[in-house]
């Protein structure tokens, strides 16, 4: 039952980091661009955009990982199995 509920939690976790992500995202997304403009002139479309995909992708890059080692994990366990031979019967 604890297995359950650790992924529910886990599942809960990844399903309100994913939305305040993409709150996070639609916040930033003009400020962003309003910035970029400001540096690039308007016959630069490609390369502001291209600029702006890097940044983004950095810091979601960046905020993924603070994420996952926020969220505590448990090291795997290994099944152990004892297996019979059987020709000698051990």
């Amino acid at each position: 039952m604890s297995d359950v509920k650790s992924q529910v939690m886990t599942t809960i976790a990844t399903l309100i980091t994913t939305a305040f992500g993409l709150i996070a995202a639609l916040a930033w997304n003009e400020a962003i661009k309003a910035i970029l403009a400001q540096f690039f002139t308007a016959g630069s479309d490609v390369t502001g955009l291209l600029i702006y995909a890097v940044l983004i992708t950095i810091i979601a890059v960046i905020a993924t990982l603070l994420i996952a080692r926020a969220i505590p994990t448990e090291p795997p366990v290994q099944d152990v199995r004892i297996v019979e031979d059987v020709r000698t019967g051990k």
